[in-house]
């Protein structure tokens, strides 16, 4: 009998029955941990939720709608006041060398993710150093009432009052389901921090090891309920320079590469081993306003920044033909999008003059602080941040540039300690709340996802009232005054509403760039 060449061998299996191969990433910047209820920024949803975890109900961006997740079925209550969840039966968490489960999910977990962010007796309550962010900014423990285990796979969620968001609100990373079992043995072993760092879910993938500014490498989780991945293993390189990224791509060290510059999508287009992925994001770049520091608590001279800046000349240097223009929070083709509203216009000599009447006609000196590398919603931040400075300095506003490694940046951003900061935002569906709620209302002040640090009682009702009712058309009319105020208000200087691209090598196959900014790559193969 012959044997065939290895050759043959590759020609003649079919693709099944190859050998699968590693799947690198080349990722912009570092995670801020790996205990995704911490932290609010998408890098390190992407690195934690999005590959090593899974929630009761999952987001189909390209269905455009929710689809099960670790809740096989559920059901509301008629009053809207109760969600009853039927577990999958074939989830289970992941094996490694530091934790071995002894059963598969069940109700126990789904009620322990819960208590632990919103119950403060519990044991895990205080072990997030900086709260619960996104859990607070969504108001989670004003809507909760009670997390109650009606069997080892059903769990009901009973609400103080309805709100037409909390479905879509549990696609979110932070309401990924974590083990009890895990956390029972870390609380045991006084070894908390550890959840940060050795994470435990259900999701496609296992973390191996994470080496700052250098590598995240993953495994696949043979026993993930839908399925084990087709790549041997998952690794993201974190590559901050997006030309390095183009570069890294082209000689086939990385197989996809995200967060591309407007020139390396033309690269990349020209190039016939790579192929460029496309979608509009649900996002929206901006600079926020600190309105608890003078002088951004006048809204007279956040509207001046608003007529000072040239716009138009900032989005063709920046994002080429990768976005459009940002006037209000979210992107325009979202509904409730209020189109009456007209933007602030390039118009220096008007700000002056409301520099004049809000008390500054020499101007003031004022810092604005930027990330060092690009990124999907700021391609170029040192561009960007210069073009403002010029223009400011035509008002006579001193602009100071300070640049922030991305983690440290998010972290006192939070803390509200900027005066203005270039920051983005990214939806997690298509619902007009995952920006109004997280971005300007009360309760996201205290968990730092509002940059503008503005709690205003009539738009905290708008946005709250707006949560309550199912009413298609009542929501959309409470959205669009609430639209109206922050316009008016100046809160931010909107800047983009961009393109989500992806670049890849053109052996890739099974994934597509989703327009909320989350990946999955549990179907990617490398051929």
């Amino acid at each position: 009998m012959k044997v065939l060449s290895a050759a043959l061998l590759a020609a003649w299996l079919p693709l099944g029955a190859m050998a699968a191969k590693p799947l690198t990433i080349c990722t912009d910047a570092n995670p801020e941990g790996f205990d995704v209820v911490q932290y609010n920024s998408l890098v390190t949803t992407n690195a934690s939720a999005d590959v090593l975890m899974s929630r009761l109900v999952e987001y189909d961006a390209a269905a455009g709608k929710l689809r099960p997740g670790l809740a096989r079925s559920w059901e509301a209550s008629p009053d809207g006041l109760s969600y009853t969840f039927h577990l999958r039966p074939d989830a289970v968490f992941h094996s490694t060398d530091y934790f071995k489960p002894t059963r598969k999910l069940n109700a126990d977990d789904v009620a322990f993710t819960f208590d632990r962010m919103l119950n403060p007796d519990n044991p895990w309550y205080k072990t997030a150093p900086a709260g619960y962010p996104h859990a607070q900014a969504m108001q989670f423990p004003k809507l909760i009432k009670a997390v109650r285990k009606l069997d080892a796979q059903t769990v009901r969620f009973e609400l103080n009052y309805p709100e037409a968001t909390f479905l879509s609100s549990l696609t979110m990373g932070f309401a990924s389901i974590y083990s009890a079992e895990y956390a029972a043995q870390l609380l045991a072993a006084g070894k908390t921090a550890e959840l940060n760092s050795k994470p435990i879910g259900t999701g496609p993938f296992i973390l191996k090891s994470f080496v700052k500014d250098a590598l995240v490498r993953y495994q696949p989780n043979p026993a993930y309920f839908g399925g084990k991945p087709k790549v041997s293993a998952l690794i993201y390189a974190i590559t901050p320079d997006s030309s390095v990224r183009l570069q890294k791509l082209r000689a086939g060290e990385c197989q996809i590469a995200l967060s591309p510059k407007p020139q390396d999508v033309q690269s990349a287009q020209a190039d016939a081993r790579l192929r460029v992925w496309q979608a509009p994001a649900f996002m929206t770049a901006f600079v926020a306003f600190n309105s608890q520091k003078k002088p951004l608590d006048n809204p007279q001279v956040r509207q001046a920044i608003n007529l000072a800046f040239d716009k138009a000349s900032y989005l063709k240097a920046v994002f080429g033909n990768g976005a459009i223009a940002a006037n209000l929070v979210y992107p325009p083709n979202t509904w409730s999008y209020d189109k009456t509203i007209k933007p602030y216009p390039y118009d220096p000599a008007r700000a002056k003059k409301l520099l004049a009447q809000a008390g500054y006609p020499d101007g003031f000196d004022v810092d604005v602080w930027v990330r060092p590398s690009g990124s999907t919603l700021n391609p170029s931040p040192k561009a960007g941040a210069e073009m403002l400075q010029a223009d400011l300095a035509k008002v006579g506003i001193r602009l100071r540039i300070q640049v922030l490694e991305w983690g440290e940046l998010i972290k006192r951003g939070k803390a509200g300690e900027h005066q203005m900061l270039f920051m983005g935002w990214a939806g997690d569906n298509g619902d007009p709340d995952n920006f109004l709620t997280p971005q300007f209302s009360c309760s996201a002040v205290q968990s730092g996802t509002n940059f503008a640090r503005y709690c205003d009682a009539r738009l905290d009702k708008l946005i709250s009232d707006g949560k309550k009712t199912a009413d298609f058309k009542a929501r959309s009319k409470l959205y669009q005054s609430a639209q109206r105020l922050i316009h008016d208000q100046a809160l931010w200087l909107p800047l983009a509403h961009p393109t989500a691209y992806v670049l890849a090598r053109k052996e890739v196959n099974g994934f597509a760039v989703n327009p909320y900014g989350r990946v999955d790559f549990s179907a990617a193969a490398v051929k």
